[in-house]
């Protein structure tokens, strides 16, 4: 929790100085209360008092009362602001390290996770500081300046409020213990929770298709159920702590009273009024102590849950980068080369390695295909080159360097990245054509025109109300997997880069719109290096290289025609597609 509080700006230090200062001026005032009661029950008390005085001490405590509310108005409101600008930043923060992390760091948390520590888990650390700031600085301060008052008035009434204290600390000291390991699994469950709705919502034609509805809403009813049990036992363990402190208090009061007729009883005349006095005073101070020690048990009922918060942001923010920073910038001597010497890659965890001794070279300009049986390791490859995944062993040369040696985005202008399951982000298509936007500014619309032309979605695009300023529905659910694919192909091609990496993402098109694609590439971006996955022949038959893949392997390396007459793999994958007049005639 304090790790989260260094947030602060000293700016912020001094407005938490203001608050300590405001709070420290309303228990003063809170405090003198007792004070002008005790002078008025004196001149009530006393023959021949004048009126004037009674009423004087009557307007202090009105005046005190005000000054009191004053303060504590401009205290949440300072306080609000506070916890307010600690949340932005914490947020922030968080957002920006699950941006940079790296994919073996992120499969750590679920995705219904982050969302939860990203909203739930930083509002109640907000409630826990706007809360804190004013009662767990008012608390102890008020505590220790009404004992002060008190200590010489009578040990048999502040041995009572020190037994009073004492059973309030043990009962939170009980009900912590019991409730904050509940208030772990009740993040855990609100983790479940919503990542059993989201997966729901994604699959809600799936579940629809097979007549699943009820054995999702079997699911989701074990986790709500948990997470209700879990909550109703911290709820109602922490609903103790209220009747036990106002128990305390009225029994508190009940023997001060108690005490004090007997104490009146057996003083002398003279002495009955000052000890009358005293009660009154000494009622009031104990009840600010008691008042001061319910403040905490409120905030003791928002800590143990702030405090797992914290620790499940601070374990996100705390989670090392495996994927280092190079220092090399754009290097523009060599473009479009591309070497894996000698590269393994063996999944964090895994016994067994995905891809074993890969060795290959690509020339800009050329087209490089790359196929095989499925989980033979294509995407894996793909995934190494933007630096998804560091290699195990061997080396991969961008431009006649390591890609380790380049900044992160240094690497990432140079390809243009088209994923296995095309995404489309909501806003329109023109936003999401120049997603990728370089660093000098943003893309013209005859760019995204251009883009678009070369991605074969002219037609489509045309026909949409606005154009290229059409609407897209989050996750672009309005747009066909054929069309959603050809978008994103068009933001890697409106990016402009030096090398294009296809990730299986011709497989929603047709062979037509394929092949009229292909021909466009070539023409628009010749100088541009094209890596292609694919798991149709037609799609790879002129490519400059094809490399084949067999469990991780390379088995075979060449163009079309060599593979057909070299490589086994390869032939059998063809011939299980084409024909083979076809495969001769391509």
């Amino acid at each position: 929790m304090f790790k989260l509080l260094k947030n602060y700006s000293w700016k912020e230090v001094f407005w938490i100085l203001v608050v300590v200062a405001l709070v420290s001026l309303q228990v003063h005032f809170d405090l003198k209360l007792p004070d002008y009661m005790s002078e008025i029950t004196r001149l009530v008390e006393t023959e021949g008092s004048a009126m004037s005085d009674t009423i004087h001490n009557g307007v202090m405590m009105i005046g005190c009362a005000f000054a009191s509310l004053l303060a504590a108005i401009v205290v949440g409101y300072i306080a609000s602001n506070l916890s307010a600008t600690l949340s932005l930043r914490i947020r922030k923060t968080l957002f920006d390290k699950v941006e940079r992390l790296d994919l073996e760091s992120y499969q750590k948390f679920s995705t219904g996770s982050l969302i939860t520590r990203t909203t739930n888990d930083i509002t109640q650390i907000q409630m826990f500081v706007a809360m804190g700031l004013q009662m767990m600085i008012k608390a102890p301060i008020t505590a220790v300046w009404a004992i002060s008052k008190i200590l010489n008035k009578s040990w048999e009434w502040s041995a009572a409020t020190s037994v009073a204290v004492l059973v309030l600390l043990t009962t939170v000291f009980i009900l912590m213990r019991l409730v904050l390991p509940k208030f772990k699994k009740t993040q855990r469950y609100t983790d479940a929770l919503n990542r059993n709705m989201r997966e729901n919502l994604i699959g809600i034609r799936v579940v629809r298709a097979f007549n699943a509805e009820a054995y999702q809403e079997d699911k989701f009813e074990d986790i709500n159920t948990d997470l209700t049990r879990t909550q109703l036992f911290t709820q109602r363990s922490l609903a103790v702590l209220s009747p036990v402190m106002y128990l305390v208090m009225y029994f508190l009061s009940l023997f001060i009273y108690f005490m004090g007729a007997y104490l009146i009883d057996g003083a002398l005349m003279a002495d009955k009024l000052s000890i009358f006095g005293d009660m009154i005073v000494f009622s009031s101070y104990a009840m600010q102590v008691i008042m001061a020690f319910l403040m905490l048990s409120m905030i003791f009922m928002i800590w143990p849950r702030a405090e797992v918060s914290a620790g499940r942001i601070n374990e996100v923010l705390d989670t090392p980068i495996q994927i280092s920073e190079g220092q090399r910038e754009y290097d523009t001597e060599e473009k479009g080369t591309l070497e894996f010497k000698d590269v393994s890659f063996r999944y964090p965890g895994a016994e067994a390695a995905v891809l074993s001794h890969i060795s290959f070279k690509v020339k800009q300009g050329q087209t490089v295909a790359f196929i095989g049986s499925t989980g033979s390791g294509k995407s894996t490859l793909i995934n190494l080159i933007p630096r998804f995944y560091d290699v195990t062993d061997g080396q991969i040369l961008l431009d006649g360097h390591d890609i380790k040696e380049y900044r992160q985005e240094a690497l990432q202008n140079k390809i243009g990245y088209v994923s296995q399951k095309a995404v489309l982000f909501e806003g329109d298509i023109a936003s999401n054509v120049a997603f990728g936007q370089k660093q000098d500014g943003n893309y013209t619309e005859e760019q995204i025109e251009k883009a678009i032309r070369v991605a074969q979605s002219e037609s489509f695009v045309a026909d949409k109300d606005g154009g290229i300023h059409a609407k897209v529905a989050q996750r672009g659910s309005n747009f066909s997997g054929g069309q959603k694919q050809r978008l994103s192909i068009a933001r890697a091609v409106a990016k402009d880069p030096e090398m294009l990496i296809f990730d299986d993402s011709f497989s929603a098109l047709d062979y037509q719109t394929d092949a009229n694609l292909r021909k466009a590439l070539a023409q628009e971006c010749k100088d541009t290096t094209v890596l292609i996955v694919a798991q149709r022949i037609g799609t790879i038959l002129h490519a400059d290289q094809i490399v084949v893949l067999d469990q991780g392997k390379c088995v075979g390396i060449g163009t079309h025609k060599e593979l057909m007459e070299n490589c086994d793999v390869y032939k059998e994958i063809a011939l299980s597609q084409l024909s083979k007049e076809e495969l001769d005639n391509a």
